[in-house]
């Protein structure tokens, strides 16, 4: 259930809001800016789905987890889905709506407190269901399935139906004896998609119903996970409406959608300044974000991310290379061109900054974390939350 970035050279849809230059000048680098316009757009796109399909849509904090705009988020979706106990009590406390947690393994003292806060629990092995079953008596247990359908070529690190995946049980797996419905397992789950669109869902839907379907029939309710990028602008939604409408009629189900980039896409950035320009065989941009520390999906996947401004290696007179003040040699976020020099002091603006960033960042080489602001639907900042030493310290014994 991991993070998913686009490969290529920018996302998929760069959508421009018109947020001016010098709304960047005000804040202190390196900053996180979330536009509250964007992500309700984003919100009502959702919200619109939901009421069209009668589906349940779930923030994945695993994405985002700016719990300042919970209460916001609230107002649109049916709740939050958590990867883990300390997930699952953000997702309590600072929205308390529906309330969901998958985890591939869970700790005993972690079930005990988990059924007390969530309302769906589930599991991601039938042993691990035997083992905790006597103390989910008051919530709806599912089970993870493994429907071996890979629809994705480029990001294998995100492909929970690789060969010796851990992650979903396996149709051969699955006792004859096991308990579905009312007093047993209650719903099924399958997460397989990153970044992807409908037709990818409705391929891995016919291999569920295929291996599965005869127990749909049993169930109350049916998880598709996440990796639906629903709010991108050439995403089918009328196909995904249709498609759970489908599926809920068939089956007389409830389905529920766990989207995480889906709720914040396009609607952040990461700020940063240019601390020195210095050469070898090109000019390198050294600056006080780091992909290692701010962006680690950057190294991880890797991908090169959009930059405010600027172009292609090589398409514009002046090319550099964008780096970092980490020790790390491999700190670098990738080549880019512009129209003009790059002087010392100046200030870049990454795009699609507020998914799988404030939720991965890290403090290594003792690098500040970031500010965290939000950038308001009036055009004024306001600043969420700042970091200092201690933060830095008190991580460390």
């Amino acid at each position: 259930m991991g993070s998913g970035r686009e490969s290529k050279a920018c996302r998929l849809i760069l959508l421009d809001i018109g947020v001016k230059k010098s709304v960047f000048s005000k804040v202190n680098t390196p900053c996180y800016v979330v536009d509250e316009k964007k992500l309700i757009e984003n919100l009502e796109i959702l919200q619109e789905v939901e009421k069209q399909s009668g589906c349940h849509i779930l923030l994945a904090q695993k994405a985002f987890s700016m719990f300042s705009t919970y209460p916001l988020i609230g107002k649109y979706l049916s709740g939050t889905t958590a990867s883990g106990l300390y997930e699952a009590r953000l997702g309590k406390e600072e929205m308390g709506k529906e309330n969901h947690v998958f985890a591939p393994a869970y700790k005993e003292e972690h079930v005990k407190e988990l059924v007390t806060i969530c309302d769906h629990i589930i599991f991601n092995s039938v042993a691990q269901y035997e083992r905790f079953r006597d103390l989910c008596q008051n919530v709806s247990v599912g089970l993870r399935v493994n429907p071996m359908c890979s629809t994705q070529e480029d990001h294998a690190i995100y492909d929970p139906c690789a060969k010796g995946s851990r992650l979903g049980v396996l149709k051969e797996q699955l006792p004859d004896d096991l308990c579905w419905g009312e007093g047993g397992i209650e719903g099924l789950h399958f997460h397989t998609l990153c970044e992807q669109n409908c037709d990818d869902l409705i391929t891995t839907v016919k291999s569920v119903e295929a291996q599965f379907g005869e127990i749909l029939h049993k169930v109350k309710w049916l998880n598709m996970g996440g990796g639906h990028h629903i709010t991108r602008a050439d995403y089918q939604r009328e196909d995904l409406i249709a498609l759970i409408r489908s599926l809920r009629e068939t089956y007389d189900i409830e389905v529920y959608l766990e989207p995480g980039e889906a709720i914040a896409l396009n609607a952040g950035y990461l700020v940063t300044e240019v601390m020195d320009v210095v050469h070898n065989d090109m000019d390198i941009l050294v600056l006080d974000a780091s992909a290692a520390c701010h962006m680690p999906d950057v190294l991880e996947m890797p991908y090169r991310p959009p930059l405010r401004d600027s172009y292609e290696a090589g398409e514009q007179p002046y090319t550099y290379r964008l780096s970092s003040l980490t020790c790390l040699a491999g700190d670098v976020i990738g080549d880019y061109s512009f129209t003009h020099p790059i002087q010392i002091g100046d200030r870049l603006v990454f795009e699609d900054m507020a998914i799988y960033s404030m939720v991965k960042n890290n403090t290594f080489n003792g690098i500040p974390l970031p500010d965290i602001c939000m950038l308001k639907e009036n055009g004024t900042i306001e600043v969420v939350k700042t970091f200092s030493y201690e933060d830095f310290k008190g991580r460390l014994s």
